[in-house]
């Protein structure tokens, strides 16, 4: 008798496909929360953006590179939340004559009121444990440092990438790793996707960094 043909998809369509249907809720999920605070979803990333970012405030094009959109589409948004008095102009200390974008007290605020809001992933993600969650974790970061090095996405403020990273330079396995800016050591759940303090390391030192991070011969 013959043996009926393996129509299951390939294992990467099915994680792609899986993916994709988290992708969706948390789309939707973007969407209701700025829409609650009056917001579309681009203004409410930028307002989350320049929170978590340093506080001096951010130009529009680090911003647009952050966000992968363009400058025109990042200055309506910032013109919008201009007006609504949740983000100002101030001189760029680092270019007199340049203008930064900053958050107001009202532009936190409502960071703080859409991140109070129930999030079914969220929920999701608590669901599984601790250590399900940092597997989880690790992975993203694989898998976004690859995007990133396709082209696929901006630059991302990873702990991978950043001058301050120091992987593997303890023997504990709760914390092996060290942050130089704060001169401290961290584990594999402290690894940031998105860190205000952070400064894009040298191509050559990320290489060596993410071959010593994967314990790989350096």
């Amino acid at each position: 008798m013959s043996k009926e043909p393996d129509t299951t998809p390939p294992l990467i369509d099915r994680i792609g496909d899986g993916l994709s249907r988290v992708a969706t809720a948390m789309r939707t999920e973007a969407w209701s929360s700025a829409e609650a605070i009056g917001l579309n979803p681009t203004q409410l990333q930028i307002l989350t953006f320049l929170v978590a970012g340093r506080r001096s405030g951010m130009r529009v094009k680090q911003i647009a590179g952050y966000l992968g959109v363009s400058q025109p589409t990042t200055t309506d948004s910032v013109n919008a939340l201009l007006r609504k008095g949740l983000v100002e102009k101030r001189p760029d200390p680092s270019d007199a004559r340049a203008l930064s974008v900053a958050t107001t007290p009202a532009g936190e605020d409502a960071v703080r009121q859409a991140g109070r809001l129930a999030s079914a992933t969220e929920d999701a993600i608590a669901s599984l444990s601790r250590l399900e969650q940092q597997d989880l974790l690790m992975h993203l970061v694989k898998i976004i440092r690859s995007l990133q090095a396709a082209g696929a996405i901006p630059e991302q403020r990873m702990c991978v990438n950043c001058r301050y990273f120091r992987p593997h330079v303890y023997d504990d396995p709760k914390a092996p790793h060290h942050c130089a800016f704060v001169d401290a050591a961290f584990g594999p759940a402290e690894l940031r996707v998105d860190c205000g303090e952070y400064e894009t390391a040298e191509p050559e030192a990320q290489r060596a960094a993410w071959r010593l991070f994967n314990r790989e011969t350096v």
